[in-house]
């Protein structure tokens, strides 16, 4: 019997599970929320069992965990840290070993064990923000290279293996901070240039059959969320960033999902500073997708 806002959760994904008509939420941390309405959760309950002697090491951090019923099995897409890997230092940042990985159960509250692959992308990079996306019947991992290392955050893709145990060739570029209209920040001179962080990307079409991603950055110290377009209507683009960001100031990294009865909405953290450390609390909002774009309403109180 937990409220929604009082649970404190960075990167919330909601999975509207039909067969078991339940919800179930995770995000970073790993852990596992489950309800019946959306107003009460119950949990926290552990569902990634990682392998201690894979790269991951024992204890991982959890970041952004997503879960995805694929071919009548449930898909666990998170990124794992293990903090006593060091594997690179760029700007005087020390890089830990941070990828993109995915777990797999038969039921949506997991246990979540590791498939055949060791990894998913090359160790040197530090990746993040996995997500599952399929294209002309081929599922992809959607994910982001981190800033830390390239200076200037992109988000790929990577083809997976049917069974989404591993991936296939090299990833690909869709674009890069850089690219976005409304992302800002302050050089080490006080000029005014893009902001190189690119978190969260989540893919979506439209009822016109327009391929959409909400992705997260910053404009200065204000957390946020905006959207772009494919104008191929592929994965591939090129990608074309709305002026404007489409979330309240301060909010980010969400991700769409219908409810049990077919209301869509947008799961999305709320984003505070309190003496140095964030403070992340899930929010939901009303959202139409029957237009040429996505529209984002007011608040969802379940």
């Amino acid at each position: 019997n937990v409220p929604l806002d009082s649970i404190v959760l960075s990167d919330p994904f909601i999975l509207a599970d039909r067969k078991t008509n339940l919800y179930y939420m995770t995000g970073t941390g790993g852990a596992l929320w489950k309800s019946q309405d959306l107003k009460t959760w119950d949990g926290p309950h552990a569902v990634a069992m990682t392998d201690a002697n894979s790269w991951m090491g024992p204890t991982p951090m959890i970041w952004a965990a997503e879960i995805h019923p694929y071919q009548n099995k449930y898909y666990y897409f998170a990124t794992f840290t293990n903090r006593s890997v060091k594997i690179d230092t760029v700007a005087g940042n020390v890089i830990e070993r941070r990828a993109c990985h995915v777990l797999v159960s038969d039921k949506p509250e997991g246990p979540f064990v590791p498939m055949r692959d060791p990894t998913y992308l090359p160790a040197h990079m530090p990746t993040l923000d996995g997500t599952l996306w399929i294209e002309d019947g081929k599922p992809y991992l959607i994910y982001c290279y981190e800033w830390l290392q390239n200076l200037n955050g992109t988000i790929e893709k990577i083809e997976l293996n049917p069974d989404l145990s591993g991936t296939i060739g090299a990833g690909k570029v869709l674009f890069r901070a850089s690219d976005s209209p409304w992302s800002r920040e302050k050089d080490k001179y006080g000029n005014d240039v893009a902001n190189k962080v690119t978190d969260g990307p989540y893919l979506f079409r439209t009822e016109t059959g327009r391929l959409g991603m909400i992705w997260t950055s910053w404009i200065y110290d204000v957390y946020t969320q905006g959207v772009a377009y494919s104008e191929s209507g592929t994965l591939d683009g090129p990608w074309v960033h709305e002026k404007d960001p489409i979330t309240p100031p301060n909010f980010g990294h969400g991700m769409l999902f219908r409810t049990l009865d077919n209301k869509l909405l947008m799961a999305i953290h709320s984003h505070k500073s309190i003496n140095g450390r964030y403070y992340r609390v899930p929010h939901l909002f009303e959202v139409d997708l029957t237009g040429y774009k996505l529209t984002v309403g007011k608040p969802y109180k379940p």
